[in-house]
């Protein structure tokens, strides 16, 4: 059936959808097992500077014997940054962008040598009216990850916003005029560089806070990311495994039918091409083709609606999870978290992360005390572009 705006009568054409509420999905499947420099590229990408990710001297002193990943590296053993099943059924002349994630956790560590294998399922959706683009849809795709032993890693709920391009391009929201990237000074990126260097010396020894010892209110220590560029989008993007070439197939799920896959009605510009990149793997390595292009290629994103490059939902999700793991030190774990993007950093922002704790739990659904930690993300215009909370277990 199409919907409608009251306002604006125009429709999303969701007849390609409805038939695949509730039903597992085709995916792509990684070939290949994770290692350190995977590991290590990732959390240079999200820069996080947490030395059990990639000093392995200092992880082999650690807790942990070695290299390990963090919490958000899950992502990056899947494919689609994680809104792939959110993103099922062709809706022509749309795009998509990442509207948020729930993660939740399963207490088993990811490791080189891992591999991850998936189940997915598109759960539904609902559409809004929104200044961005008039109806919009916002679906919702879950993903639960197994390791090679059958263990739970994690399951994720990732919501997609997707979107008439025609729609952004009229209403404007995005428009480069309005958002010229900003031009830094020396002292305000000095001010930048010390603020990132007292958030890196705040819990570089991984040392975690005692539960008893918290209070609703406490603070966490201020991150700071950026400013960011096409340089730093661009590596966020080859730090997912899926953009390297080679690195994954389609895999279909028993019983559904092999229909097209990734065709989700957006433009030819923004769409891989699978029979080209047999021969140049450039036409779907998700930087110089594919939806994805318009994070570090201007021209593409004013034709999507967003103005200018602009940065990953996925990346803002993995600074809201390392934010939180790098307070909560070695002996802290992040059992469920939840956020809504509510819009991206373009080039020339910087983000800064603040959070607190909100709430003490002294008997989680976990089966043990957590602490509710709530985070903002905010630029340097104070427009709030993440929210999130997560339950953290700490030691007693």
């Amino acid at each position: 059936m199409a919907q409608t705006s009251a306002n604006e009568q125009v429709s999303l054409d969701v007849s390609d959808v409805d038939p695949r509420v509730g039903k597992p999905v085709i995916f792509a499947e990684l070939w290949d097992p994770c290692n350190a420099t995977d590991i290590r590229r990732w959390v240079q990408a999200m820069d996080y500077p947490n030395p059990i990710h990639w000093d392995e001297e200092f992880a082999r002193r650690s807790k942990f014997g070695g290299i390990i990943a963090p919490q958000s590296f899950t992502v990056c053993m899947d494919y689609g940054h994680g809104a792939h099943p959110a993103c099922i059924g062709k809706i022509p002349g749309s795009h998509l962008i990442f509207g948020g994630e729930e993660w939740w956790f399963y207490g088993t560590p990811i490791r080189p040598g891992d591999k991850l294998f998936q189940d997915r399922r598109f759960d539904g959706y609902k559409i809004n009216d929104t200044k961005f683009a008039g109806p919009t849809m916002f679906s919702r795709g879950d993903t639960v990850h197994r390791n090679q032993h059958g263990s739970l890693v994690a399951k994720e709920r990732s919501t997609a916003i997707r979107y008439l391009v025609s729609e952004a391009i009229k209403r404007g929201t995005y428009d480069k005029e309005k958002r010229a990237p900003k031009k830094w000074t020396t002292p305000e990126l000095q001010e930048i560089e010390r603020l990132r260097h007292e958030w890196i010396l705040s819990n570089r020894q991984g040392v975690s806070p005692h539960y008893e010892a918290l209070k609703v209110g406490d603070k966490l220590p201020r991150r700071v990311i950026g400013p960011h560029s096409v340089v730093t989008f661009a590596n966020e993007c080859r730090a997912f495994r899926q953009n390297v070439w080679g690195t994954w197939r389609w895999t279909t799920p028993a019983g559904v039918d092999d229909f097209s896959r990734d065709d989700a009605g957006f433009s030819t510009s923004m769409t891989y091409d699978h029979e080209a990149a047999k021969i140049d793997p450039r036409k779907k390595d998700g930087l110089y083709h594919g939806p994805s292009s318009g994070h570090v290629n201007a021209e593409k994103a004013e034709k999507i609606g967003m103005g200018g490059i602009y940065g990953y939902g996925a990346s803002m999700g993995a600074w809201f999870h390392d934010y939180i793991a790098y307070w909560a030190g070695h002996d802290g774990y992040i059992w469920h978290s939840v956020t809504q993007f509510r819009s991206p950093p373009f080039e020339g922002d910087v983000a800064y992360l603040d959070g607190e704790i909100t709430e003490k739990i002294d008997m989680s659904p976990y089966g043990m005390p957590v602490v509710r930690a709530q985070v903002r993300i905010t630029t340097q215009e104070n427009e709030t572009i993440l929210t999130g909370k997560a339950e953290v277990q700490l030691p007693c």
